[in-house]
């Protein structure tokens, strides 16, 4: 199995940017197959990895996410042409269509009929990567702009039609768009038991374009951490757990919240978001099962994560998507190493 890392996380300002390199570089020593940057309204996905490229040799490099709405697809082109250039071929294209309070409040643009767009925004893409002409008649972009004085242009890069995007999705429409178009999948809320809530319609999306999921990076993961006080790990990520289901989206758009409802965790879900948006934080916490805790993530005893490995990997996840603790960035890159050497173990 593969695994991959974050840098940094989608509030993430730089603060301690040098031991971040430090971490992910150690992180190519080990062999971990992938480091993802994410962004929403700190440092942006694309200049960390440029960085990044220069410091490290094997790790592959992806978006997770660059949003769409905050760039034109010609713009998304040109920047993994330039990051797959200077990564000497390590980029991986990301993408998301993120979420209305970030689109409408920070970008100024509109968030409704997001799945065209990101389909639209892929086949301009898939053009502008093949050296195609960027001629395009949709409903969200035109290229030419008409009345002016534009002309179809071609980009002047080398084209890379292999190079893979992956999409973040989490609806069964966005899915089925993702089994259909993309190279991989950037999964989360997932839960291995629950695994055919996202898999039956990737599959049918693949089945559209005569593929099949083995055609499709799958990539989900949780939080890693060995020990004996089984207790103290679930109660550590209830936290994230209740702000996910609470916060991640508005009230009415909380695409996580969705997915979990999807899972079988419907009232949980509910109850969770309702305590959290009426200002009941601790209570919000106090909700959340350990159940689910436990699902969605890789804790407990040596035994329980081995355990955890392999529902994910008989699930059918590809790459594990790996987030460890510690106090200092030297206990994160012990505990990744953890990590690494139990997965080499158990995969073997």
């Amino acid at each position: 199995m593969q695994t991959s890392i974050s840098i940094g996380s989608a509030y993430y300002n730089g603060e301690d940017w040098d031991q971040l390199v430090e971490y992910t570089m150690a992180a190519d020593r080990m062999g971990v197959t992938q480091a993802w940057s994410a962004e929403a309204w700190g440092m942006d996905a694309i200049v960390p990895l440029a960085y990044i490229a220069a410091r490290t040799e094997n790790i592959r490099l992806g978006t997770g996410i660059l949003q769409i709405s905050s760039r034109v697809p010609s713009m998304i082109a040109m920047t993994a042409q330039s990051l797959d250039t200077v990564s000497k071929g390590r980029f991986i294209l990301g993408l998301g269509v993120s979420g209305p309070q970030v689109v409408e409040g920070l970008h100024g643009a509109a968030f409704a009929k997001p799945l065209s767009r990101l389909r639209e925004c892929v086949e301009i893409l898939r053009m502008a990567l093949a050296g195609e002409k960027l001629a395009y008649e949709g409903e969200h972009y035109l290229l030419p702009r008409p009345g002016g004085e534009g002309k179809a242009l071609r980009l002047s890069q080398p084209p890379r039609p292999n190079l893979p995007i992956y999409l973040a999705t989490l609806g069964p429409r966005s899915l089925q768009m993702t089994g259909e178009l993309a190279d991989g999948w950037l999964g989360t809320c997932f839960l291995p038991e629950h695994a055919d809530v996202f898999f039956n319609d990737l599959r049918a999306g693949a089945d559209k374009t005569g593929r099949s999921l083995a055609d499709i990076d799958i990539q989900a993961g949780g939080y890693f951490e060995i020990g004996d006080d089984v207790e103290r790990l679930i109660n550590e990520r209830k936290p994230a757990m209740a702000f996910t289901l609470g916060a991640m989206g508005s009230p009415k758009t909380n695409f996580y919240n969705d997915a979990y409802c999807r899972a079988g965790f419907e009232d949980t879900a509910k109850e969770v978001q309702g305590l959290w948006v009426d200002g009941k934080r601790d209570q919000a916490v106090a909700a959340v099962p350990d159940e689910l805790v436990l699902m969605a993530n890789l804790i407990g005893t040596e035994d329980m994560v081995k355990a955890r490995l392999k529902a994910f990997s008989d699930a059918g996840v590809n790459t594990l998507r790996l987030s460890t603790g510690g106090e200092t960035w030297a206990e994160r890159t012990a505990a990744l190493e953890e990590a690494m050497d139990l997965i080499k173990r158990t995969s073997t």
